[in-house]
């Protein structure tokens, strides 16, 4: 039995207990590039077209076709998408906040940009960053005029969303370090420490519902697949062992939330097996209405049509002529955008699971998040 259809066979004998829904009245989002809506753009170089392309129409900040699933969480509560804390032009704070950026970890990298591959803004940079905005918003709001408009209400604070992306990159660090598995795998209960302590900031400055994502198979990935390519692979064509690394962060996450659920019972923590819901659209696209889930969509070269010596939206010179990497022809058929991250079609897949609280612990709904 596949772990999807496992986890729909639990959701069935525990059903999901109906209540009333959640008035989120913002979203306050920390993360990575899986949620990050214009933090990376606005500090170093946004990503060109096709990025955006096919719901966008235009580069639109984010690194996949279209929107991510932070957006359709947005959406679901009939918010405006969250625009990013480091994006100063024509920006909104009034319904939520985004502080995530690509490339970010949850420990501070060894070595970040430009110097190396990962965002200086870790997720405790994250939280000083909320904490600054938290503060401020509310001398804004005190000023009148226009800008007081643009931040949230103080009550906001107690009664929003914060949403939770983030520990793929604190793995690929290690692997991309030449740590072996064990060594990564060391390093987890540290990051999840790390993670743990900077919730409890948050919590302390007054939040109180949280959505956690745990963090997906990083094996199926290309950018993994052909860095790695001597690795074991598992029936789906992914990297076992680096998958199940990324199990073990999800396990030790997991057991991070119910301490903390049970140290502060007045918030309510939801934690949501969105590697369950990941890995299934590798094991069985064509279940979901997909194809070719290990092969970039907008990449080029090789098996996995991914090189990261030429990216999505880059020029490669070939015998001569030069060649633009593309979209393919049909993104809404495909999982993976540019070897790093999923496409529109694939984050709606995955939004439209994970919101049933069908794979959450416990088991309510995103809009029912106030109520675990």
């Amino acid at each position: 039995m596949s772990v999807f259809l496992f986890m729909l066979l639990v959701s069935i004998l525990n059903p999901v207990v109906s209540h009333k829904s959640c008035d989120f009245p913002a979203v306050f989002n920390l993360g990575d590039s899986n949620s990050d809506t214009g933090g990376y753009a606005s500090a170093f170089t946004p990503p060109t077209s096709p990025y955006g392309d096919t719901y966008f129409h235009m580069p639109a900040r984010r690194f996949s076709d279209g929107r991510l699933i932070i957006d359709f969480i947005a959406e679901a509560f009939g918010l405006p998408f969250i625009n990013a804390y480091l994006d100063s032009v024509g920006t909104n704070f009034s319904h939520g906040i985004n502080f995530a950026t690509s490339a970010s970890t949850i420990r501070l990298p060894i070595s970040v940009i430009p110097n190396g591959g990962f965002s200086p803004f870790y997720l405790g940079l994250q939280y000083s960053q909320f904490e600054q905005f938290k503060v401020r918003s509310q001398v804004i709001r005190k000023q009148g005029g226009l800008l007081a408009s643009l931040m949230p209400k103080e009550e906001y604070f107690s009664k929003a969303l914060y949403t939770f992306d983030i520990g793929q990159n604190d793995l690929g660090e290690g692997f991309f370090s030449n740590l072996t598995v064990q060594e990564v795998n060391a390093s987890i209960p540290d990051i999840i420490n790390k993670f743990s302590a900077n919730i409890k900031n948050i919590y302390n400055l007054g939040a109180r519902f949280f959505w956690v994502h745990n963090t997906g198979p990083i094996g199926c990935l290309p950018y993994v697949l052909v860095a790695f390519a001597s690795t074991e692979k598992d029936p789906a064509g992914c990297l076992k062992p680096y998958n199940e690394v990324a199990q073990y962060f999800n396990l030790k996450l997991k057991e991070s939330i119910a301490q903390l659920r049970n140290e502060f019972p007045s918030a309510a923590f939801t934690y949501v097996d969105i590697y369950s819901v990941k890995y299934s659209l590798f094991a069985e696209p064509q279940k979901h209405g997909f194809e070719l889930p290990l092969v970039t969509c907008c990449g080029y070269g090789g098996e996995y049509n991914y090189s990261a010596a030429v990216l999505c939206g880059g020029t490669i010179t070939v015998n001569g002529t030069e060649i633009f990497v593309g979209s393919c022809d049909n993104p809404s058929v495909r999982v993976v955008w540019d070897g790093i991250h999923y496409t529109e079609a694939a984050n709606k897949f995955i939004f439209d699971q994970i919101s049933t609280g069908s794979f959450s612990n416990p088991a309510v709904p995103l809009k029912q998040a106030c109520q675990s």
